[in-house]
């Protein structure tokens, strides 16, 4: 296996109400993978947190991947969402949520799996390949998640969005990519508390993210996208539910 620096920053925010609290956001590393997963606001104060549920989540992952290295990733998160649902008793519809960010290589290949707003974003010398699962993103833009009861609406449903929650189902809509492991010189995971600095604050692109994290290491990439919104404390000029999302952010460098 080709040498392989990763470097991982993470960063909690707020609750909904301000207040500060554990992060929700989750990264393991294994030995030709990395999993990140980002535990979404339960929709009822009755749930479980997305936290707990990303969590366990998380290992039933990484567990798989252990015990399969070569396996589909969509074959392997279906079989952990399922587990999950099955051991904790989840109901399609009525469960916590998380997105989920895969990526795993060997010696040849690279391949990387998204679901909902956690994208990866791939280096090479023929450019950025950014994968990313859009449809929150344009249901937000098209007035369509105002609300809670939109969100529940319009999660894991056709011509809505696709999340791991207690569906298996939904891993088939998740988004992918492989490249020739020869190709890529960095791959980067990111929790939308980071890509929000690119996608909505754009106080940084994809390339300016990757020099900054180079020069000062993956920290320094969360820090950048937190002064921001030190800068806009009352969120008038990024309006947003929260004041600071959680952060999670995994640099893949490949030589």
């Amino acid at each position: 296996m080709p040498d392989i620096d990763i470097d991982i920053a993470e960063q909690a925010g707020v609750g909904a109400d301000g207040r500060p609290r554990p992060t929700e956001d989750h990264v393991v590393v294994l030995d030709n993978a990395v999993v990140l997963l980002d535990g979404a606001t339960s929709p009822s104060p009755d749930l479980p947190s997305g936290g707990w549920y990303a969590g366990l989540l998380t290992e039933r992952l990484a567990a798989g991947l252990r015990s399969a290295p070569d396996a589909d990733l969509a074959r392997l998160l279906s079989s952990a969402i399922a587990d999950v649902a099955a051991e904790h008793d989840l109901r399609i519809g009525n469960s916590p949520s998380s997105t989920v960010a895969m990526l795993r290589w060997t010696d040849e290949r690279v391949d990387a799996l998204v679901l909902a707003d956690s994208p990866i974003v791939a280096f090479s010398r023929a450019g950025v390949h950014v994968v990313s699962d859009n449809r929150i993103a344009e249901l937000r833009g098209g007035g369509k998640l105002r609300t809670g009861a939109d969100v529940r609406a319009q999660r894991n449903a056709r011509g809505g969005f696709w999340v791991a929650e207690a569906d298996p189902g939904a891993a088939e809509h998740a988004v992918r990519a492989s490249w020739p492991r020869a190709e890529l010189e960095t791959v980067l995971l990111a929790t939308d508390g980071v890509a929000i600095g690119v996608d909505e604050y754009r106080i940084l692109d994809w390339p300016q993210v990757l020099k900054l994290a180079r020069a000062h290491g993956a920290r320094a990439v969360l820090d950048a996208v937190r002064d921001a919104e030190l800068d806009d404390p009352h969120a008038t000029r990024w309006p947003r539910p929260k004041r600071h999302d959680d952060q999670a952010l995994a640099l893949i460098h490949f030589h």
